[in-house]
């Protein structure tokens, strides 16, 4: 979680003293280097696990507070939402059967999580964005009370002068905006961690980032976002946005997101990151630490929380780590690119297979700087964030290769002789690697189950609410089986049974997104034909600025079009205005749905324009409802 005893920065006097603390922290490990006192004799991995709650409707349950009160495992703590949560695993050395090890600690706490879940009406569900998650689900409300997460959502606010603004292209567009940091809480990761030397830092963190695209490329698993099919892990451009403090009016400077892959390859030393980072990114809040010189003179070893916590607001996706074992400094590499899920299997294997490859590449090459150039493996990145397994990637051949050819032929023999050479056990090499093998050969990761699974639902009858309600559903069920995802069969509509408890839903859970709009001047004969090739019986009218002006029932048009007057000469060119019921009703996408359907009632109308900001966003009818009626009657016919 960070350090929580923090606050935003408003004196300029304490900004000035936190800055020196940051420098003197630097000084420090500088000096720590020199005189040879970080640990280099072991090589250690760890994980943290980050998780979704989820209700019985599948949506996104804010219940964390409830489970952690039940919890005494100091393992499993908050994390930004409170529908969130994470767990950090115990640190391994990088040996033997660590691996099968830190899959059966996963297995082991994730019990221990679902079990805490359910006992407040709660599960758990792994994947790097939770498809049912709403735009409503990310207001304060959500976010988990601790002083760290809204100090740093009113720093970030206030650099960035206003909402921040999204824009995502896939198969699908996505374009929104939004006025807090909460957006970053629909990503979920699996933290890997790999311990190194001062001496050797430069080197694996360079193969870190060398090899970030192909080993995400295989462990993709954020492909859906608001309903939006987009990049096949979405994650990398959303968690990036999402605390963007930059303007777009300064287009013309090379400015950095403080979410980034990095500017370049490390020539020297771990500090050359650290002192980048400083530089470029401004102090988002303080806190008062010891001087750790003084610390360093009384035979102990600083924490340099100072360091720590300005690193703590610069997400690299291979971050450098500080931290303090038994007494001894050291320095890791913080994997921060992998997702949540689609299966612990499947987690550990993404870990086994950097693992392997930073180990394998270290051994077969001196020095991969003179092998590629830094905008190359980056462009990489890029890529394989965008198309997966699709990808096409340079390697240090000059080639540039299909990913999941890429990683059959050349990566995974590199790493198998990366874990052999650290002494891991041949059966969890095989197990691992066996099911990176599996997903590159079938071209199976969990976002391309997600797509499939979304296209074959597509061609029954359904809304895309149900769509995603069972694509969680599925992610649910085989996640508890526990089996690789190139293993699972598709989703299925009937995994998602509509709950029969509609009290606790909102509109945005059964609206219709999928619009055909009409303008207030437009012909009042094309709202006839568009309601009959479209088979709808509402048409919404909107200005150019999308903004509800009225709506046309199929009602209204047929006594229209049965009055006698309608037909008299000249009135073949009438406007939309002339029938549109002026000023409709509406409601907003977080509207409870028993109020919609209770207003729909009382006021005896058969749809409800919905409107977020001003803008028409969607629409719900009667016929919503009818349909949502007969399948909780078809599933109480079942149970009979």
């Amino acid at each position: 979680m960070g350090e929580q005893d923090v606050k935003k920065q408003v004196d300029e006097a304490g900004m000035r003293r936190f800055t020196r603390q940051i420098i003197q922290d630097m000084r420090a490990m500088e000096y720590m280097i020199r005189e040879g006192m970080f640990e280099k004799d072991v090589r250690r991995i760890g994980a943290e696990q980050e998780l979704f709650l989820i209700d019985q409707r599948w949506q996104p349950a804010p219940l964390v507070e409830e489970l952690l009160a039940n919890n005494d495992d100091d393992r499993i703590v908050t994390e930004l939402t409170r529908f969130n949560l994470e767990f950090n695993l115990d640190p391994y050395v990088f040996e033997g059967e660590c691996l099968s090890q830190m899959e059966g600690q996963i297995n082991e706490v994730l019990g221990t999580v679902r079990m805490l879940a359910r006992k407040v009406g709660a599960e758990v569900v792994m994947a790097g964005i939770l498809p049912t998650i709403h735009l409503s689900d990310l207001g304060l409300n959500n976010m988990a009370p601790m002083p760290r997460y809204f100090a740093l959502n009113d720093a970030i606010t206030q650099l960035r002068g206003g909402p921040a603004q999204y824009q995502i292209r896939g198969v699908d567009e996505l374009f929104f905006q939004h006025d807090n940091i909460m957006v970053e809480g629909c990503n979920t990761s699996f933290q890997t961690h790999f311990q190194v030397s001062p001496e050797e830092f430069p080197h694996f963190y360079n193969i870190a980032q060398l090899v970030a695209a192909p080993v995400m490329a295989v462990a993709t698993n954020s492909p859906i976002l608001f309903g939006k099919r987009l990049w096949q892990e979405t994650r990398i451009a959303l968690f990036q946005q999402a605390v963007d403090t930059r303007s777009s009016n300064l287009y013309l400077r090379e400015m950095s997101p403080r979410v980034h892959f990095g500017t370049g390859w490390v020539e020297n030393s771990v500090t050359d990151i650290y002192k980048e980072d400083i530089a470029r990114f401004r102090v988002l809040f303080t806190s008062d630490f010891d001087d750790p010189f003084e610390v360093l003179k009384t035979g102990g070893i600083p924490k340099l929380r100072a360091l720590q916590l300005h690193n703590g607001t610069v997400y690299r996706w291979n971050r450098a780590c500080y931290g303090i074992t038994e007494g001894k400094p050291h320095l890791r590499i913080e994997n921060r690119i992998l997702p949540a899920g689609p299966s612990v299997i499947d987690e550990v294997a993404n870990a086994a297979f950097w693992f392997g490859l930073v180990c394998g590449i270290a051994q077969a090459h001196e020095d991969v700087t003179a092998l590629m150039d830094f905008d190359e493996a980056k462009s990489n990145f890029v890529a394989a964030a965008r198309l997966g397994l699709s990808s096409q990637l340079l390697w240090l051949d000059s080639r540039r290769w299909p990913a999941n050819e890429l990683i059959l032929k050349k990566l995974l023999p590199l790493a198998r002789a990366g874990l052999s050479a650290c002494g891991i056990a041949e059966a969890d090499i095989d197990r691992y690697l066996g099911v990176i093998e599996g997903r590159a050969e079938t071209r199976m990761t969990g976002a391309q189950w997600q797509l499939e699974s979304l296209a074959r639902m597509r061609k029954n009858v359904s809304t895309r609410a149900e769509r995603l309600d069972a694509l969680v559903a599925g992610m649910v069920s085989r996640q508890q089986e526990g089996t690789p995802v190139h293993t699972w069969s598709l989703a299925d509509l009937d995994e998602g049974p509509v709950s029969q408890h509609v009290s606790g839903t909102r509109v945005e859970h059964y609206m219709t997104t999928d619009l055909f709009t009409v303008h207030q001047d437009e012909l009042v004969e094309f709202v006839a034909v568009l309601m009959d090739w479209r088979h709808i019986r509402h048409v919404v009218v909107e200005d150019n600025q999308h903004r509800l002006v009225g709506l046309v029932t199929h009602r209204n048009l047929l006594r229209y079009l049965a009055d006698a007057s309608a037909m008299r000469e000249g009135a073949v060119d009438v406007p939309v205005r002339d029938i549109m019921i002026s000023n409709p009703f509406s409601v907003s996408p977080e509207t409870q749905t028993r109020e919609a359907i209770h207003l729909m009632r009382t006021k005896g109308i058969s749809a409800l324009p919905v409107v977020r900001d001003g803008q028409v966003v969607g629409i719900i009818t009667e016929n919503d409802f009818i349909r949502l009626a007969g399948k909780l009657l078809d599933e109480n016919l079942k149970e009979e």
